[in-house]
């Protein structure tokens, strides 16, 4: 996918990680209240990175940081870190349910990100109901690896230490999202080459 394609997935593996660290080094010398409101400051922080280097904040970033200082207000007012843990898999979750109910709608999200890029320009006429339909498949499967993933970020979130908690979410999930990726380029790379023909799909050069 070209760069601009690429933000929304990097915001989602990147987004809140800064906070999360944050959190969990405060809340293990500090206790749990101020890791909550650390976590809230950096997460106020990284929007207004964005903004300043970007002039604009992607949805994602918003809906990370409001979700966290929302969150992050909860456990403020009942002296519960794990509503500021949740945070995660709350994000997951709805961007799991956002790639199924675009399947649902016959508008997958990568189809459309797809197209919007203009990546079906440039492939074979021939190619290009083969890569919408697996596109298709990559969103609804996506879109269950977001759910398996939610259900792990709630279990950590209500019953791992915050350390493992955090590193679910820095190196876990995003360790976990590449490996599937490369996994799904190569199947994908696999099964167009032998519908359509390797010369075809992947032209060689010269």
């Amino acid at each position: 996918m070209s760069e601009p394609s690429q933000k929304p997935i990097r915001s989602l593996i990147l987004g809140g990680v800064i906070p999360v660290i944050a959190f969990t080094i405060v809340e293990e010398y500090f206790g749990i209240l101020w890791g909550v409101v650390a976590g809230m400051v950096f997460a106020v922080g990284e929007i207004l990175v964005e903004w300043r280097k970007q002039k604009r904040v992607s949805p994602i970033t918003w809906g990370g940081g409001v979700l966290i200082l929302l969150l992050g207000g909860v456990s403020l007012a009942t002296q519960e870190g794990v509503w500021f843990k949740l945070q995660p898999a709350l994000l997951e979750g709805v961007f799991g349910v956002v790639l199924a109910v675009s399947c649902l709608m016959n508008k997958p999200l990568l189809v459309v990100m797809a197209k919007e890029q203009g990546m079906f320009t440039r492939l074979p006429p021939a190619l290009e109901p083969v890569f919408r339909q697996r596109f298709y498949g990559l969103t609804w499967r996506l879109s269950l690896f977001f759910f398996l993933h939610t259900a792990l970020a709630t279990y950590a979130a209500l019953n791992w230490s915050t350390r493992d908690w955090a590193l679910l979410k820095g190196v876990g999930f995003t360790a976990s999202f590449v490996v599937y990726m490369i996994a799904e380029v190569w199947i994908l790379r696999k099964r167009v080459s032998r519908e359509i023909g390797q010369d075809r799909v992947f032209p060689q050069s010269g």
